[in-house]
């Protein structure tokens, strides 16, 4: 779930192409672009986002992500749910003697 909040995340911010968003994803945590591609067809599927061909004046044309309403319902959510969860961890380390 936390890639998918960090890939709903960075689409708030305006709407990115598949290279440039496994770029971005991968620039600040460990993973491969090969797993980024299958999560944004699932979260296409889901209807989280939408997408669209752009002509590139580098080759071919590009596909564009752009994250719908319901896709920033689902990221307030997810946003919502990790903070819980990071003060649930908080709490317990917090608690453990040493």
């Amino acid at each position: 779930g936390v890639l998918e909040l960090c890939a709903l995340t960075t689409l708030i911010g305006g709407d990115k192409y598949g290279y440039e968003l496994a770029d971005l994803l991968g620039q600040k945590m460990d993973i491969s672009e090969g797993s980024v591609y299958p999560m944004l067809k699932r979260l296409q599927n889901d209807g989280y986002f939408e997408s669209y061909l752009m002509e590139s004046p580098n080759g071919p044309a590009r596909k564009y992500y752009r994250i719908t309403q319901k896709g920033r319902e689902h990221q307030l959510q997810l946003q919502t749910q990790w903070y819980e969860f990071l003060g649930q961890v908080n709490s317990f380390f917090e608690g453990v003697e040493k």
